[in-house]
């Protein structure tokens, strides 16, 4: 559902190197590292919002690197993305929000589109906040805003870029289990980045590590626990002494 292959990409300096992956259709893959090692970079390639300096990025059996823009446009419809600072409209209420992929990327009438808001909300345990305003809301509350408008459309691929930053454990485990229900729900593919290391290795099916780029670990949540890889090792026993 979701490869890349020999993916690089430069900034100021490497953001990727020679990154190769492979996330199996249905799965919810979990993406964590250190600060700046790639992760949101990554999620934007594979949301065709970034096209890489080399490599190629496969979403759904289409190659982004070689799609134009109104081809694109006609993929991200398959994708839905929830983006770290929650990427809500301050000038549109919580209802508007969340309708927003629907009235753009189709010509549903208007009482269906409503009765879809109404569900997601329902779904993430916001029942009547379609007037409320997202200065409003707490940390939360906007980030089940955004996974209902990222899950809308029934995109059969989701993509979190750390959807608890900020939140309180209690509040951050929520969000996780809400992520993993509306993954099993919609038959998914997913990609989590995430901060939370624990968090995110109990919903995960695999997870992958990147470190200055480089995809440095993939595989099962038990053989990351396990690795004697001394990179991963440290960063899942939160040392803070060694390579990283």
């Amino acid at each position: 559902m979701i490869a890349l292959e020999n993916v690089s990409k430069r900034y100021a300096g490497p953001a990727l190197s020679d990154v190769n992956l492979a996330v199996p259709g249905g799965c919810l893959y979990g993406l964590v590292g250190p600060g700046a090692s790639g992760k949101s970079v990554l999620l934007r390639h594979v949301a065709g919002l970034v096209r890489p300096d080399a490599g190629q990025v496969r979403v759904a059996g289409s190659d982004l690197t070689s799609l134009d823009e109104t081809e694109l446009q006609r993929l991200r419809a398959r994708i839905g993305m929830l983006f770290q600072n929650n990427a809500l409209f301050d000038f549109m209420t919580v209802g508007e929000n969340v309708a927003f992929p629907l009235r753009r990327l189709s010509d549903s009438p208007d009482a269906e589109i409503q009765e879809r808001v109404a569900e997601r909300l329902a779904r993430v345990a916001l029942p009547g906040f379609e007037t409320r305003i997202p200065a409003s809301l707490s940390g939360g509350q906007k980030k089940r805003v955004g996974i209902a408008r990222a899950t809308i459309t029934r995109a059969p691929i989701l993509l979190y870029d750390d959807p608890t930053a900020g939140l309180d454990p209690v509040t951050s485990q929520k969000i996780f289990e809400l992520i993993r229900g509306e993954q099993r729900a919609l038959g998914a593919t997913a990609v989590v980045v995430s901060s939370d290391l624990e968090g995110l290795l109990g919903i995960a099916d695999r997870v992958g590590m990147l470190v200055r780029g480089r995809l440095v670990f993939d595989g099962t949540v038990a053989e990351m626990r396990t690795s004697q890889f001394n990179v991963v090792r440290q960063f899942v026993r939160g040392e803070t002494e060694g390579p990283l």
